[in-house]
């Protein structure tokens, strides 16, 4: 059975030529990029190399590139440290209500130790109101987080707007830009944007690697401390192999983004609207334009998302209920409740997410099968009446 894959917001497959890209860096060119002899100079040169590569995607320059492990990581150490080196200056912090867990559960952790975090609410399309923004900044306020793009539902918020707010008021702002790097436009003095994370493995890269832009001028305390990679920023020999996939992935992601975005905007929007049209009580989540060109989050009245899940499965069909994250969480999504579903509503809900090989004809077989599948789950639910 062919397996269609709708779920590219949690992972993407690494590109055949990213691959080939890391190949030799585990056998052939094996050395330790801070070693001094020449078969370690290769790691490091190309290594700057990948740098030069996503500075320039971003429009920054490569000595305010910092590479990670993760997204989840780059989250950690722009928020914590940000808050630590800035902790004479104040001890607010402002998020918004429907960000990842990696920034969530990091803005907990310094609640407990001595910070305040102000959640901001976001309206019923994801997202948060800028006059809301301005009225909780105060004179203690010394980071704003919010992310580009929702990973859930695929809102896009108004970033340059909010980096406009933060520089006004001389507050550094950061953004999660996982969803949308590679995949839209990301430019860092467009935007405002003074740190901003991405993840290799979002955009055709390799999983275990990420990066974080720091503007220059950005106070921050290191999160790993050991060595002097990285400019002293983060301790750790460096994944010469995931980096090079990384910047790999990033060169090809320029090449085809703005073709691919137009194709899935227009699959996207034939998609939603075909669901929509053949099944009843069916609610699309996240702005209808402002949104991925790749995310379609759909709740279904009466039944169970992970239900809808386990049937499309049996079909070939692989999609999610939200954040991959998240997935072993039975409590509804934090995100679906925020925007003012209920909770049986929240618990309905799908996410197909396409990529760069998702066809018509694949998205025309998920609509041939899906009303069927919500038909038989409605017919067997005491939720839903009808």
């Amino acid at each position: 059975m062919k397996t269609i894959y709708l779920d590219h917001a949690a992972t993407t497959a690494t590109d055949p030529e990213v691959l080939e890209a890391m190949l030799p860096y585990f056998h052939e060119h094996y050395g330790n990029p801070s070693s001094i002899y020449s078969i370690s100079r290769i790691s490091k040169n190309t290594i700057e190399n990948a740098r030069e590569i996503v500075a320039n995607a971003l429009g920054a320059n490569s000595k305010e590139i910092v590479f990670t492990s993760s997204g989840s990581e780059s989250d950690n150490f722009a928020i914590k440290g940000v808050a630590l080196a800035k902790q004479q200056q104040g001890n607010h912090i402002i998020t918004s209500s429907i960000e990842h867990h990696a920034v969530l559960y990091t803005c907990k952790f310094l609640e407990k130790n001595g910070f305040n975090v102000t959640y901001l609410p976001v309206d019923n399309n994801g997202i948060i109101k800028l006059d809301e923004l301005e009225k909780a900044i105060t004179p203690q306020t010394i980071l704003i987080t919010i992310m580009h793009a929702n990973n859930e539902i695929g809102t896009i918020q108004p970033i340059s707007q909010i980096g406009e707010i933060a520089r006004k008021h001389g507050i550094t702002f950061h953004t999660d830009a996982v969803q949308t790097f590679g995949h839209i436009p990301v430019n860092v003095d467009d935007l405002n944007i003074d740190m901003l994370r991405i993840s290799g493995h979002k955009f055709y890269g390799p999983k275990g690697v990420g990066a974080l832009y720091i503007r220059k001028g950005i106070k921050i305390t290191p999160l790993i401390h050991g060595g002097d990679q990285e400019r002293r920023r983060r301790a750790s020999t460096e994944n010469v192999p995931g980096i090079i996939g990384l910047g790999k992935a990033v060169e090809i992601a320029g090449k085809v983004m703005e073709n691919e975005a137009t194709r899935q905007t227009k699959l996207r929007n034939e998609f939603i609207r075909t669901i929509l049209d053949n099944i009843d009580d069916a609610r699309l989540n996240g702005h209808s334009s402002l949104r991925l060109p790749n995310n379609v989050n759909i709740s279904f009245e009466g039944i169970e998302g992970e239900s809808i899940l386990l049937n499309l499965d049996m079909e070939g069909i692989a999609a999610s209920t939200g954040s991959a994250c998240s997935s072993s969480n039975l409590e509804p999504s934090h995100v679906l409740l925020s925007i003012g579903l209920s909770h049986e509503f929240a618990h309905g809900s799908v996410r197909f997410s396409m990529g760069k090989h998702t066809t018509k004809d694949d998205l025309d077989y998920v609509v041939e099968v899906l009303p069927g599948i919500v038909k038989k789950l409605r017919a067997m639910s005491p939720l839903y009446k009808k």
